[in-house]
C-alpha cells in the first residue's frame, strides 16, 4: 500500500468514526427517553432538575431535586396515559436537601404523564415544565442480549458509513464492507432487536403492519436497502451507487430519534377486563 493510499484510508476511517459517533449522539440526545433537563431560580437559589422519561418496571421512578431551602415544598401531578384516570396530586417528600417525587411503577410499555411544581414559602408556584412530561416504563433486558444488540447495531452503523465512503472514493472493498454491514445489521436489528423489545415491552414487533413503532419500521427499511444494494452491487462498477444510496438511507433514517411512537400500553382496554 502506497503512502498516499494509507493516508486516504486513515482519512476515510477518521470521517467514518466522526460521522458515526455524531449520528449516535444526535439520536441519543433527541430521543423521547432522554431526560428533560433545566433549572429555575427561586429566591437566591438556582435549582437544577432532571425529569426522567424512562424507567424500569421493577421499581418506582424517583426524581430527586436538590433544594437546600427547607421551606421549599412541591407537588407531583400525574395520570396514566391512555386511561380514564383523573389527575392525581401528591406532595413531594423532603429527604435532607432534596425534594423527592415518586412516580409509581407501571407494567412494561405503561406511560405516565406528570408535572412537578415547586412552591416557595409565600405560596408562589414554579412549574418545572410547561407541558406534562411523559415517562415510559420498560422491563429488564438480560445483559447477554442487550450488549450484543448494542454492539452489533453500533458496529453496523460504523461499517455503513465506511461502505458509503468506500464507494464514494471508488475503492475496491465496497461490496465486502456492505456484506459485513448487512450481516451485523441483520443480527442486531432483525434478530436481537425484537428479542430486546420483547423483554422490554412485551412484543417482538410493533412496526408495520402491526403498529406504528418508528424504530421497527426504520430498521425494516434500512435492511431492505442493504439487501437491494447487495443484489444490485454485485457488479462493482455499475453497483457502486447502490452502496452509497443504502448507506445514506440508513444514516438518514437513523437520525429519527430512537423509540419514537414506540410500544404504549392502553389502560382503557386493560381496565375494562376487571
Amino acid at each position: 500500500m502506497t503512502a498516499t493510499r494509507k493516508r486516504q484510508t486513515a482519512m476515510i476511517w477518521f470521517l467514518t468514526v466522526v460521522i458515526t459517533v455524531s449520528s449516535a449522539l444526535y439520536q441519543r440526545l433527541t430521543g423521547p427517553t432522554y431526560p428533560v433537563r433545566g433549572s429555575t431560580t427561586i429566591g437566591d437559589e438556582t435549582i437544577k432538575y432532571k425529569l426522567l422519561r424512562t424507567n424500569y418496571s421493577s421499581s418506582d421512578a424517583a426524581i430527586k431535586i436538590l433544594a437546600e431551602n427547607d421551606r421549599l415544598t412541591g407537588e407531583l401531578r400525574w395520570r396514566r396515559l391512555k386511561s380514564y384516570d383523573d389527575w392525581q396530586v401528591d406532595s413531594l417528600k423532603r429527604e435532607g436537601n432534596n425534594l423527592l417525587a415518586v412516580i409509581p411503577k407501571q407494567p412494561p410499555a405503561g406511560k405516565i404523564a406528570y408535572q412537578i411544581t415547586l412552591i416557595d414559602d409565600k405560596g408562589i408556584k414554579y412549574q418545572l415544565s410547561e407541558e406534562p412530561v411523559v415517562i415510559r416504563f420498560k422491563g429488564d433486558v438480560p445483559i447477554f442480549i442487550l450488549i450484543p444488540h448494542v454492539l452489533a447495531m453500533f458496529i453496523s452503523m460504523l461499517l455503513c458509513t465506511r461502505t458509503g465512503l468506500e464507494a464514494i472514493y471508488k475503492r475496491e472493498k465496497s461490496y465486502r464492507f456492505a456484506l459485513w454491514t448487512a450481516a451485523l445489521f441483520f443480527l442486531g436489528g432483525i434478530i436481537l432487536g425484537p428479542i430486546v423489545q420483547k423483554f422490554a415491552f412485551g412484543a417482538f414487533w410493533t412496526g408495520w403492519p402491526l403498529g406504528s413503532d418508528l424504530t421497527d419500521n426504520k430498521t425494516a427499511v434500512a435492511m431492505l436497502g442493504w439487501l437491494l444494494a447487495l443484489w444490485r452491487g454485485r457488479d462493482l462498477k455499475k453497483g457502486r451507487k447502490w452502496f452509497i444510496i443504502a448507506a445514506a438511507l440508513q444514516l438518514l433514517i437513523f437520525l429519527i430519534p430512537h423509540s419514537m411512537f414506540g410500544s404504549e400500553l392502553d389502560y382503557t382496554q386493560i381496565d375494562q377486563q376487571y
